[in-house]
């Protein structure tokens, strides 16, 4: 079998395969959509998605009925499930009217 897809950032650990993200040892449990989104964004360290990148790889052909606020909330649901507690990373970054990105150095 082929190795698993992980990736280790600080306290924080992802497994694509397994469909699995753990922060401080404490598995989260997301949504189907809220995993495919920061699978998209940990891939892509440190890149800016806009928001239409984001809609387009999350959402499949219906993409066009994702709106930014609709992203927007999906990555705010996302961020909170991250942030087990008030000093562990954000992981997620907004950038202002044009998408996010993944930076575990926050």
């Amino acid at each position: 079998m082929p190795p698993l897809t992980e990736i280790q950032e600080g306290d924080l650990y992802f497994c694509l395969e397994e469909r699995k993200v753990c922060v401080r040892g404490q598995e989260i449990a997301l949504t189907v959509k809220e995993f495919d989104a920061f699978h998209l964004l940990i891939v892509n360290r440190k890149r800016v998605l806009t928001f239409e990148t984001i809609a387009y790889h999350v959402w499949g052909e219906e993409y066009i009925d994702a709106t930014p606020k609709t992203i927007h909330n999906l990555l705010s649901r996302l961020r909170q499930k991250l942030q087990i507690t008030p000093d562990s990373p954000g992981y997620i970054v907004s950038v202002r009217g044009v998408g996010y990105k993944f930076d575990a150095g926050i």
